[in-house]
């Protein structure tokens, strides 16, 4: 019997050349956006929510793992942003009512959309068609993850490393790699690479967005167990991230997702 690894399962080249969405016809740019707005979401909520920051980060990296594994033709996003905030409650300890995540979420996406933000009353059909999204969304995520939903996450190596780099007294170095990380959660990054060089691509580009000499010999990076070539790749995504605004808002239905497409590829 193999051995638990507590190392993030990481997508495979195949997947990230090809996800299962992709696959099925959907564009890579709206595969994207889907999946940028999906996390916009779990953050968006979790901060009404008051939830601590690992509990928002774990939502979003099992959401990019499950999209990985999973079309999002078979599973429209609104499910799985529901069943990935509920499951990520659970995983980090900091459980909340079915209820208040659906209502919080549910209001983010009137908001977004221009919509009266309405509550549901908990009994009305809307409310248990969410309900129910929720749970089918939980239930495959933890079926295609096998379980496996532990995440280990970069906040603590980036302070580490920040210390070690003798830069936490630097004025603006530490916030800006702390917001790298943050908005990295949109972009599949946290399933392609381990924590120590999504860690080290955030220090680097804050370092150099700052004018911050880092040491060269030994090289930082490699110090910190990453190679050159992938912290590159990370910084270089976080600056790609800035460059390209993805829509306000996005289909989260099927019936929504196939009017979409039948508009973009027209």
């Amino acid at each position: 019997m193999g051995r638990l690894s507590l190392r993030n399962p990481l997508a495979t080249p195949d997947q990230i050349a090809a996800s299962p969405s992709q696959r099925q016809g959907m564009p890579s740019e709206v595969e994207a956006d889907l999946r940028a707005y999906g996390c916009h979401l779990i953050q968006a909520a979790g901060t009404v929510l008051r939830l601590p920051q690992p509990v928002m980060a774990t939502a979003q990296v099992l959401l990019h793992r499950f999209y990985y594994l999973a079309s999002l033709y078979a599973f429209p996003l609104r499910g799985i942003v529901l069943g990935a905030l509920f499951l990520a409650c659970k995983a980090e300890e900091s459980p909340q009512p079915i209820r208040s995540i659906i209502n919080v979420v549910d209001i983010m996406v009137k908001r977004d959309r221009g919509y009266p933000e309405v509550v549901t009353d908990g009994y009305d059909s809307e409310y248990y068609e969410l309900k129910n999204e929720m749970i089918i969304g939980e239930i495959q995520i933890l079926r295609h993850l096998a379980f496996n939903v532990q995440v280990e996450l970069p906040y603590g190596l980036l302070v580490n490393y920040l210390r070690s780099l003798e830069l936490t007294e630097q004025p603006r170095v530490p916030q800006l790699a702390w917001n790298y990380l943050n908005d990295l959660l949109r972009t599949p990054v946290y399933v392609c690479f381990q924590p120590e060089t999504i860690a080290c691509g955030a220090i680097f580009l804050a370092a150099h967005t700052c004018n911050v000499a880092l040491p060269t010999a030994p090289p930082w990076w490699a110090v910190f167990d990453a190679s050159e070539e992938d912290v590159l790749t990370v910084a270089k995504a976080i600056r790609a991230l800035y460059l390209h605004r993805p829509p306000c808002t996005m289909p989260l239905s099927g019936r929504e997702l196939e009017i979409y497409l039948d508009g973009k590829l027209d």
